[in-house]
């Protein structure tokens, strides 16, 4: 294991990317000598950015949970680490005076990841006060070295634990969407601590999605990405039974099926209007949202999806389906119903009429914001921390 970082920090670590645009391309800094790390420029160092700034909390779920915990005073600088598989080097980007994203080589194409850039980076420079880890894992070498960070992992997905048991034994907290999940991981590591506390929902954003008083002229929209586990199907079976003036929006980020979908649409004569791929900014889908009277959740096999509380800001009820493993707690008589695969055409016929009577967003900002789980993620924080500090001082 390695020293801490010498500023309070956390560090997100995604899955990989093949090369992500930055925002403003001339502040991309292109290492010198072929790696993510050596021979830094003075403004790409870590643990270098403003000390006190305090940086609005918006973004996807790479970004809202570290800026939450520099919102909160928990930590004051945050990256983003992600391993690359682009051409070229691995780039440095800052988005702001807290939050930098880095890129390190893969060692080689399969989960759980490892990258021996990333572990001679945190060799030289520390490890982060709190590191998360998402999805498919990193190496356990690289946890290893992190052993006295304070290590949270995430799947994001349907399944608590994607990664092997000499990755997970190393975890502090698993964050999972359901009491199922959290389960999962007790059977694989009795007494690991868990918390009902998924990311993309739970640490939504004031003001990222919200009413805009415009006229919401479509009856639903569905904001996902266009693959398979995400069960358009399931929707479009059901307007396939419902009249043609049951009108609906596709908004696609991503995603293989989209031509597929498109083409289904124009066989069955459905009323759907589709944007994407690729994907819109996110003024736009608060804009796209805000044409619609509901949202809907299709998918059975999936994680607790963002989109759940980022609807219902924008002022839509939304219609989950039943089935969905991860995320049904956010369905409350306040803000939205459920419906069996074989309900939902009778459901969106019952949302069309009464979605004006739901009152989604005073919901979410009464218990799902991120100002509301960075106070209960804090307190675990420090739950951790202490434990950590008295098994180290009871081993000197």
């Amino acid at each position: 294991m390695v020293a801490l970082s010498e500023r309070r920090s956390v560090v997100v670590i995604s899955d990989w990317v093949d090369g992500w645009p930055p925002a403003d391309p001339s502040t991309a800094t292109p290492p010198r000598d072929g790696s993510a790390w050596r021979a830094l420029d003075p403004a790409s160092q870590p643990w270098t950015g403003a000390a006190g700034h305090r940086e609005l909390v918006a973004g996807g779920y790479l970004e809202r949970l570290p800026l939450a915990l520099v919102a909160a005073g928990i930590v004051e600088q945050a990256e983003i680490w992600h391993h690359w598989r682009g051409e070229g080097d691995p780039p440095f980007h800052r988005d702001s005076p807290v939050l930098a994203r880095r890129a390190f080589r893969l060692d080689h194409d399969h989960a759980p990841f490892a990258s021996s850039e990333m572990i001679d980076f945190v060799r030289t420079f520390g490890a982060p006060h709190i590191l998360v880890v998402l999805g498919l894992g990193v190496a356990p070498e690289l946890l290893a070295l992190c052993a006295n960070s304070i290590i949270l992992y995430n799947s994001i997905d349907a399944p608590s634990l994607r990664v092997p048991p000499e990755v997970s034994e190393h975890f502090d907290l698993v964050i999972t969407g359901a009491q199922w999940q959290s389960d999962e991981v007790e059977a694989r590591h009795p007494g690991m601590r868990t918390a009902i506390m998924p990311v993309g929902p739970e640490f939504a954003a004031i003001d990222q999605f919200r009413p805009l008083g415009t006229p919401r002229d479509v009856d639903l929209i569905y904001v996902a990405a266009a693959q398979p586990y995400k069960r358009h199907d399931i929707l479009f079976d059901a307007l396939a039974q419902l009249p043609r003036d049951v009108r609906a929006l596709c908004v696609f980020g991503y995603g293989e099926d989209a031509d597929a979908l498109r083409q289904r649409a124009r066989n069955q004569n459905l009323s759907i209007e589709f944007v994407g791929p690729p994907g819109v900014p996110i003024d736009e889908v608060n804009r796209l949202m805000n044409s619609a009277k509901f949202g809907v959740v299709c998918g059975i096999d999936d994680g607790a999806p963002a989109i759940l509380t980022e609807y219902m800001l924008a002022g839509l009820p939304v219609l989950a389906n039943a089935e969905l493993r991860c995320g049904l707690q956010f369905i409350l008589p306040e803000t939205g119903m459920t419906a069996s695969t074989t309900g939902f055409a009778d459901a969106i016929l019952t949302m069309r009429e009464t979605y004006a009577q739901f009152r989604p967003r005073d919901a979410v900002l009464e218990r799902w914001t991120w100002q509301h789980s960075v106070v209960r993620l804090g307190a675990i924080i420090q739950q951790i921390h202490d434990a950590k500090q008295l098994h180290l001082h009871s081993q000197v």
